[in-house]
């Protein structure tokens, strides 16, 4: 009899050992020569060589089925164990399975066309109003790299920038004042990532948030470097950030131009860039349209109102100047 020990590295442990550890018992009945304990994403498996052999191989199938589809049926694992054929359940223009398996898919065009010209530059700026799902698939395709280990980190940014509203002095530290900042990203990456495996991506930098004023003197290889809300940056900032772009890395940079909270002396270095850097080979651009918006119903239809009020503003203050 000898003993092995088998770690979980890739996946979140309690995806893999199931509700209640009902995997960890099937395991057990799938394989009853072995004694199988499992504490935290540590196995320790006893038994005979050629069958604990075995059972590592299935092992390490089991966990490369859960770590892509963040889920483990009690079905799906007796396939594997029994050398079944697991049929891949993918839907059309998905880019990565989610928290419990979900689905995350480009759903409009220009959400495809986004994930097209991900592959294709290592810079693109996706521009477009709120709810087109800019941000969400972006982050989507910096997982997606991650996890296929075409990059070694994720870094998630944006302008630590009031939306109108004084928030004054914040209790607590560095980080706590930062959060309510940062907290979209946070959103989105909960719905891709489980939870012990954010976390410890979070604690080992392999997934780093943070303001856009942290960038600075950074050079940032190996990674997926997002940049959200994009049109609160300033010029200076904005040549700052794009210039963090390291070797074996991709930039993607989100924004809405319709919706700039800068003071109104200062100019939007989103659009300045766009313009400076329209000619550069290797840039892409994704313009989103309200036809692309994906939250609730209403954001469309808001979106639209705003920009009739807009259009008919100025034309009220063209006509005015006319007058004077």
């Amino acid at each position: 009899m000898i003993e092995r020990t088998y770690i979980l590295e890739s996946v979140d442990p309690v995806a893999f050992y199931g509700v209640n550890n009902v995997n960890m018992q099937l395991l057990k009945t799938l394989y009853p020569k072995l004694r199988i304990v499992a504490r935290g994403n540590i196995m320790k498996i006893i038994g005979d060589e050629e069958e604990l052999d075995a059972f590592l191989r299935k092992i390490k199938e089991i966990e490369k089925y859960c770590e892509e589809y963040n889920t483990l049926s009690e079905e799906v694992l007796t396939d594997i164990v029994k050398g079944k054929d697991v049929a891949p359940v993918r839907q059309e223009h998905q880019i990565i399975h989610g928290v419990n398996g979900k689905a995350i898919v480009a759903r409009s065009a220009n959400q495809q066309l986004l994930a097209k010209s991900f592959e294709e530059n290592d810079l693109t700026f996706a521009i477009g109003p709120a709810g087109s799902g800019k941000t969400f698939v972006a982050i989507a395709l910096a997982v997606k790299a991650l996890k296929s280990k075409q990059v070694r980190k994720i870094i998630l940014s944006r302008p630590a920038v009031e939306a109108g509203e004084k928030l004054g002095f914040l209790p607590g530290e560095m980080k706590d004042k930062l959060d309510p900042y940062l907290q979209p990203l946070y959103d989105a990456l909960q719905e891709m990532i489980p939870p012990a495996k954010l976390r410890e991506y979070m604690e080992h930098n392999v997934i780093q948030i943070a303001p856009l004023a942290f960038m600075r003197g950074r050079t940032l290889n190996d990674a997926v470097i997002i940049l959200d809300e994009a049109q609160n940056t300033t010029r200076h900032q904005i040549k700052m950030f794009l210039t963090r772009l390291g070797l074996n890395a991709k930039m993607i940079v989100t924004g809405d131009v319709t919706q700039i909270d800068l003071p109104p002396q200062a100019a939007s270095g989103l659009v300045h860039a766009m313009q400076v850097l329209r000619k550069v080979q290797g840039i892409g651009k994704v313009e989103f349209e309200k036809k692309d918006i994906v939250r609730h119903k209403l954001v469309q239809r808001i979106v639209e109102a705003y920009e009739k009020n807009d259009k008919q503003s100025d034309a009220q203050e063209t006509t005015t100047q006319r007058n004077k």
